[in-house]
């Protein structure tokens, strides 16, 4: 790895001063300084591993043997699930001992869980103290995790958790930190509004036990909130668990990572063509742009979906979509950047809640949401760059289940970028079968 910059060294670690002020805020008896990311310091998965994508996976383990709380067995139950992924099988064991992690892998197969299952297993929650941060890096992400902790937590009463971002009145959030008995134990929150807080001294993360970072490339990838994130991280205690989780991770932002972590467990895909989503059909329709609002209506009457999410590439567009189809009987709700921060967590929740099967929805939808009976995803707009569609189209097909995505291509950007698709990520998209359609068996579970 080559070494880093004069401006990332400033970036990405602790100064002597604070190093000190660390110490003077958290006892601790071990004090190894932070790794910076040599390939040395990190513990890779095996050789047999990587060879089958690095995810080894048997159906016969269930979440019972990982040893979990009772309280949290009892929730798994309650939520129906059996057994983990390949990547909760590949992660959780070492992940509850407190072992760093550095996880890339496919949209769909409980990322999420993994971090929220390792938290939650080790916490040991103290009025006034946040024990786990976690940073991703929109506010509908962030509520979507929260209700994941809540949702996790139901057995365990006195774990509270709390949601941080920009859009809301920061003295709503300076008031629920004011008072001990109200101080979230786990806070999930975007980088600049904890930043903010942080800032202020609004809020003590002196005593923090789990610093987890949703979507890392995004959260990353810009100096600006790669900066917010630091200014957080320095705030923290040294020993601590550090953990990561993405869908793509390029090269450039790898090593960032690791400049976060001691000895880390890593489990990413290393080959790019890897990166599809299985029990997903991916189709193309080459058309006009004139053309697809009629070829999005005959494909909302043809097919037989649960709920489906059309994305698009600006607010604009989505604004006007949902009118027109609206219009033309396809009750449908919208969530964008124009909307105000209430609005859109307000559609998300109806969304998820099943009061409407249409959502069109620009990028902000297209990391991380996880809902549950999206199962067919249209990219009205192809996105602008390749590494987004697989974030896209891994709104359907989520964990495993079946699912199924079409993409409308009426440019030669869209050719363009239709290429890099099957190139990068061997996606194995077809021509839309216009003539003979397509069963709903084969992308529905039910």
């Amino acid at each position: 790895m080559s070494a880093p910059t004069a401006a990332e060294e400033d970036l990405l670690e602790y100064s002597d001063h604070e190093e000190e002020e660390q110490q003077q805020k958290v006892e601790a008896t071990n004090t190894a300084a932070v790794a910076t990311g040599g390939d040395e310091a990190s513990t890779e998965v095996g050789e047999s591993e990587k060879k089958a994508g690095t995810y080894v996976g048997n159906l016969q383990t269930g979440f019972k043997d990982f040893l979990l709380k009772p309280e949290l067995s009892r929730a798994i139950v309650d939520c129906g699930f059996e057994h983990p992924s390949e990547v909760q099988q590949a992660t959780i064991p070492q992940s509850i001992h407190g072992t760093d992690v550095l996880c890339q892998a496919k949209s769909g197969l409980g990322k999420t869980a993994v971090f929220v299952l390792s938290t939650l297993q080790q916490l040991e929650p103290v009025d006034g103290e946040v024990s786990v941060v976690v940073i991703c890096h929109t506010r509908e992400l962030a509520y979507q995790i929260k209700n994941e902790y809540v949702r996790f937590s139901k057995y365990m009463p006195e774990v509270r958790t709390g949601v941080f971002y920009g859009g809301v009145n920061v003295k709503d959030n300076v008031k629920e930190l004011s008072d001990p008995k109200s101080i979230p134990h786990i806070i999930v929150a975007t980088p600049g509004r904890l930043a903010k807080l942080v800032r202020e001294k609004k809020i003590s993360l002196a005593h923090l036990k789990h610093f987890v970072i949703d979507e890392c490339d995004k959260v990353l990838e810009t100096i600006t909130m790669r900066r917010d994130v630091q200014e957080i991280f320095r705030q923290t205690p040294r020993e601590k668990q550090t953990m990561m989780f993405t869908a793509t991770l390029n090269d450039e932002i790898k090593p960032i990572c690791r400049r976060f972590l001691q000895n880390p467990l890593e489990i990413f895909v290393d080959d790019e063509s890897k990166l599809t989503l299985h029990g997903l059909q991916q189709y193309y329709w080459k058309i006009t742009e004139e053309e697809k609002n009629k070829k999005l209506a005959k494909i909302l009457d043809d097919l037989d979906f649960n709920q489906v999410i059309i994305f698009v590439n600006t607010s604009k567009r989505a604004q006007e979509l949902t009118k027109l189809l609206t219009i033309s009987n396809f009750p449908a709700i919208s969530v964008n950047g124009y909307m105000k921060q209430d609005e859109r967590i307000a559609k998300y929740q109806a969304f998820k809640n099943f009061e409407k099967r249409i959502c069109v929805a620009t990028d902000v939808f297209g990391r991380g949401i996880d809902i549950e009976r999206i199962n067919l995803a249209i990219n009205y707009d192809l996105p602008p760059e390749s590494d987004q569609y697989l974030h896209r189209v891994g709104r359907a097909g989520r964990f495993g289940t079946k699912g199924l995505s079409i993409s409308f291509i009426s440019s030669e950007k869209d050719e363009e970028v239709l290429k890099n698709i099957q190139d990068k990520f061997d996606a194995k998209m077809a021509p839309y079968p216009e003539e003979e359609g397509i069963d709903s068996a084969t992308y529905s579970n039910n």
